[in-house]
């Protein structure tokens, strides 16, 4: 039996790296005395398989986890979502989970796009304006980033979704994006470089950045792997606060 879970990471627990976050969710589930699978060999690990990388210093609402149990575990094996959440750290909350066929494609290889929250600081809401509507139109936007330790050119257009500025804030202004994750995902602080090739005055600078949603395609419907439930987010926001 495969468990899918989703959960939220907000706050200080920004600062937590990936593999990091990997090691807390082995503690959390030991902790939750749930019945996980583990590796053979000579060092046998737990088998969870993590979404798609949560940049550091990124929230989140919309990350997800998928644990294979023991398959001497019963059907009915109780899984209590607060007890996992009770052994993370104040800003990780399990929001929502429910079991899955594990014959279900992996998270990294279902997830086609993501929509963020972004602060680009420093800009106001009509400079902001002029910087989407530019990217928009725009045949390309090409940026230049690592890749196995050398400088590769790549075109970000095909990946941009949608972007639009969605307000002020106190530092500058919102922006509400859809980013494609294949073939390469395209991160946050990379649109906001690719943004800033036209202003005058240099690069963009990220405030706060959160992802809100990660989005599969089953049967020709677009949807989330785990619906989330509000008053769950609700709660982890409060409790990061």
């Amino acid at each position: 039996m495969r468990l899918r879970l989703r959960y939220g990471k907000m706050g200080k627990v920004r600062f937590v790296s990936h593999r990091d976050t990997a090691r807390l969710w082995e503690r959390a589930l030991r902790k939750a005395a749930l019945p996980v699978a583990y590796s053979g060999g000579y060092a046998p690990r737990p088998k969870l398989s993590f979404g798609l990388a949560l940049p550091t210093c990124a929230e989140s609402v919309a990350e997800y986890l998928d644990v294979d149990l023991d398959t001497s575990a019963p059907d009915d094996v109780d899984v209590d979502l607060d007890r996992i959440s009770a052994g993370l750290p104040a800003g990780m909350d399990v929001l929502a989970g429910d079991t899955v066929d594990p014959r279900t494609m992996s998270l990294q290889e279902a997830v086609v796009a993501c929509t963020w929250r972004i602060e680009a600081r420093g800009i106001g809401t009509d400079e902001a304006d002029r910087l989407v509507h530019g990217a928009l139109s725009a045949g390309e936007l090409v940026i230049s980033r690592e890749r196995k330790g050398k400088q590769v050119v790549d075109d970000l257009r095909p990946a941009l979704l949608h972007l639009a500025v969605a307000g002020p804030t106190a530092d500058g202004s919102e922006l509400h994006a859809e980013l494609a994750v294949h073939p390469r995902s395209v991160r946050p602080a990379e649109l906001l470089t690719a943004l800033a090739l036209s202003l005058a005055g240099g690069g963009l600078e990220a405030g706060r950045v959160q992802r809100t949603h990660q989005w599969i395609e089953r049967d020709g419907a677009r949807g989330e792997p785990l619906p989330l439930v509000a008053t769950s987010a609700q709660h982890a926001e409060a409790r990061a606060s």
